[in-house]
């Protein structure tokens, strides 16, 4: 990946992370609820406890936008109050950690990401 690739990518992030932040505010759900919660998707880092290949397996579950919407479209379907406030916490927290550089992991090691400039 080049260096302009890398770039491009977390300013994606960043847009991602705003756009989320706004749907929040849509949702009316209390900002106290984003704080509380907008670091809950790191703790599958625990999954590297057992192993490089488990946990980029349990840390890329979470930090990948589809399972997180489909998890999201799930709750929405079954008529979960919180399935927007919660999909959008979700969502921004994969993308400031994009825009900061935090990629999805190989399974070679945790500093071994798809962001990563070789």
């Amino acid at each position: 990946m080049t260096h302009a690739m890398s770039r491009t990518l977390r300013a994606e992030g960043a847009a991602i992370f705003l756009l989320a932040l706004w749907a929040f505010h849509l949702s009316g759900a209390p900002w106290a609820l984003f704080a509380a919660l907008i670091l809950v998707p790191d703790l599958f880092m625990l999954g590297y406890l057992a192993g490089p290949r488990v946990g980029a397996i349990c840390y890329n579950l979470i930090h990948s936008y589809t399972p997180v919407l489909a998890l999201g479209a799930i709750l929405y379907a079954l008529n979960i109050p919180l399935a927007l406030p919660l999909t959008a916490i979700m969502v921004a927290h994969i993308g400031i950690d994009r825009a900061l550089g935090y990629g999805l992991k190989r399974t070679s090691g945790f500093k071994d990401t798809h962001l990563s400039v070789f």
